[in-house]
C-alpha cells in the first residue's frame, strides 16, 4: 500500500510538470495534465495516505476536549464535589 501511493504521488507530480512544461499551444491538453495530477493528489493519494496511517489510532485522543485540556496542563481531572 506505501509503495501504491508513492506511485500515485510521483505520477501525480510528473503529470503537473509535464503540463506546466508543455508549450503554450496545447493550453487545453496542458490543463488537463495539470488537472489530473491535482486530482491524483488531493483525491486519490491524500484519502489513501490518511486511510493507511490512521488504522488503529482512537480519534478521540485528538480532539480538543476539556479532559484532554487538563492533561495537557497537568491538571486532574477530577471534577470538584458540587459539580
Amino acid at each position: 500500500m506505501k509503495y501504491l501511493i508513492l506511485l500515485i504521488v510521483l505520477a501525480s507530480f510528473a503529470a503537473i510538470i509535464y503540463g506546466f512544461s508543455l508549450p503554450e499551444e496545447n493550453v487545453a491538453v496542458s490543463d488537463r495534465f495539470i488537472g489530473a495530477g491535482t486530482v491524483g493528489l488531493f483525491l486519490v493519494a491524500m484519502p489513501l495516505f490518511l486511510f493507511n496511517y490512521s488504522k488503529g489510532k482512537k480519534m478521540k485522543d485528538y480532539m480538543l476536549t476539556e479532559e484532554n485540556i487538563r492533561k495537557m496542563q497537568g491538571k486532574d481531572t477530577e471534577k470538584p464535589e458540587n459539580q
